[in-house]
C-alpha cells in the first residue's frame, strides 16, 4: 500500500514537473522575442521564470506544497509585470504568450493539488489568479477570451487527471487488498482442510486400529503388543489435545521432535517388528539404508503401515513380502500377500482409509500410489516416494 501510494505521488510529481517546465519555456522563448514585453522588464521576467523553473523542479523532487505556492506566485508574478506599465493597450502578441505559462506552467500543478483541502484551496486561488491576469493582457475581444480560458482548461484539466489517477490507484489497492484477504482466508482454510486430513489419518492409523483389535477382543494379537499399541495411542491423544503436531518417526510411535533425514533401513525394522508382535510376519527384500527427507519418510513409512495392517485385518492371511527398490528418482515399496483379494472398482468411496492414509499422504509428499487386486488371488500395492 505505501509503496503503491508513493509511486503514484512520484508520477504525479514528475508529470507536473514536465508539463509545467514545457509551459515556463514556450512563454520564455515568446517573451524573448522583440516587442513582445518592455525590454527594460525583460530581464527581470526571465528571472522570474528560472525562479518558477527551480521551484517547478523542486515539485518534481518533493511535492511540497510550500515549492507549489512558490511556482504560482512566481509565476503569476510573470504574468503581471510582463504587462507593464499599466495603461497601456492590450497586446495580442502578450496574451498569446502568456497563455501557455497560464495553462501549463502554473496548470500543470495541478496534478498536484487534489488530495487535501488544502491543496484545493490553493489550486483554487491559483486558477482564479492566473486566468484574470492572462485575461486583461489581451485586447477585449478575440483572443482573450481564448487565452483566458486556455489557462482555466489547463488548470482544470490537469486537477481531473491528478483525481483519476488518485481514485485509479485507490481502487487498484482495494482491490489488491481484497485479493490478498482472499488469499490468505484461502491458504487459512486450505492449512485447516490439511490439518484436518492430518489428524484424520492419525488416529485412523492408530487409535482406530487399536480400538478395532479391541472390538475383535484382541484375536491374533498378544496382550502385551495390545498393551504396548494402546500406550502409544495415549500418548499421541494427549499431545493432539494439548495443541502439538505429532510428526511419526515411525509408525507406531509418534515424536514432536522433527528430523531432517533418516535412514530408511533403521526405521524398516520399527515396521517389522511392529507388525510381528500384532501376528503379522513381513518378509523384507531389496535395499538397506536409504536417506530421505523427513517429510517424505513419514509419509511413506505411514502409508507401508497402512497397506500392512489392511493385509493383517482383511487379507486373511499372516504373512506378507515387502520389496524394496530405489533409483535416481524415486523410492518404492511393492506389499504383496496371497489373501483373499478383493475389487478395486467395487470399494466404496466413502472407505477413506487406503484414500486417506495411503494415496493422499503420498500425493502430498509427491508420490502415488496403485493397487492391484482380484477376488481369490491376492493384492499387490506399489507405492512410490521421489527421493
Amino acid at each position: 500500500m505505501e509503496l503503491i501510494e508513493k509511486d503514484r505521488r512520484r508520477l504525479l510529481q514528475r508529470a507536473a514537473r514536465a508539463f509545467g517546465l514545457s509551459g515556463v519555456a514556450l512563454t520564455a522563448f515568446c517573451l524573448a522575442l522583440p516587442g513582445v514585453v518592455d525590454a527594460d522588464l525583460l530581464p527581470t521576467v526571465l528571472m522570474l521564470l528560472a525562479g518558477q523553473a527551480a521551484a517547478l523542479v523542486m515539485v518534481g523532487r518533493s511535492g511540497h506544497l510550500g515549492w507549489v505556492a512558490l511556482s504560482i506566485v512566481l509565476g503569476c508574478a510573470v504574468i503581471a509585470l510582463a504587462q507593464l506599465p499599466w495603461g497601456q493597450p492590450s497586446s495580442l502578441a502578450l496574451a498569446t504568450s502568456l497563455a501557455p505559462l497560464g495553462a501549463a506552467g502554473l496548470g500543470g500543478v495541478g496534478l498536484v493539488l487534489s488530495e487535501s483541502t488544502g491543496r484545493w484551496v490553493l489550486w483554487a486561488v491559483g486558477t482564479l489568479a492566473s486566468s484574470m491576469l492572462v485575461a486583461t493582457a489581451g485586447p477585449t475581444s478575440g483572443l482573450i477570451s481564448t487565452a483566458a480560458i486556455a489557462t482555466l482548461a489547463g488548470w482544470v484539466i490537469t486537477l481531473i487527471i491528478g483525481l483519476w489517477v488518485t481514485v485509479g490507484v485507490q481502487r487498484a489497492v482495494r482491490r489488491n487488498e481484497n485479493i490478498g484477504r482472499a488469499h490468505q482466508l484461502e491458504r487459512q482454510a486450505s492449512e485447516t482442510e490439511a490439518q484436518r486430513r492430518q489428524g484424520a489419518r492419525l488416529l485412523h492409523d492408530t487409535v482406530l486400529a487399536t480400538l478395532t483389535l479391541l472390538a475383535h477382543s484382541g484375536v491374533g494379537v498378544s496382550a502385551d503388543a495390545l498393551r504396548q499399541q494402546a500406550g502409544e495411542d495415549a500418548r499421541l491423544l494427549r499431545q493432539l489435545r494439548l495443541g502439538s503436531t505429532p510428526m511419526p518417526r515411525f509408525s507406531g510411535v509418534y515424536s514432536l521432535e522433527p528430523v531432517g533425514e533418516t535412514p530408511l533401513g533403521t526405521t524398516l525394522e520399527s515396521v517389522k517388528q511392529r507388525f510381528l508382535r500384532m501376528g503379522l510376519s513381513v518378509r523384507w527384500h531389496g535395499t538397506g539404508q536409504v536417506l530421505l527427507p523427513s517429510d517424505v519418510l513419514d509419509a511413506f513409512l505411514l502409508a507401508l503401515a497402512e497397506c500392512l495392517e489392511n493385509v493383517r485385518r482383511h487379507a486373511g492371511v499372516e504373512d506378507a513380502d515387502v520389496t524394496i527398490t530405489q533409483n535416481d528418482e524415486v523410492i518404492r515399496a511393492v506389499v504383496t500377500d496371497a489373501g483373499v483379494g478383493f475389487d478395486p472398482a467395487a470399494v466404496g468411496t466413502e472407505r477413506l482409509g487406503f484414500t486417506e492414509s495411503v494415496v493422499a499422504r503420498l500425493h502430498d509428499v509427491g508420490g502415488s500410489a496403485r493397487v492391484f487386486s482380484t477376488p481369490g488371488a491376492g493384492t499387490t500395492v506399489v507405492l512410490e516416494v521421489p527421493r
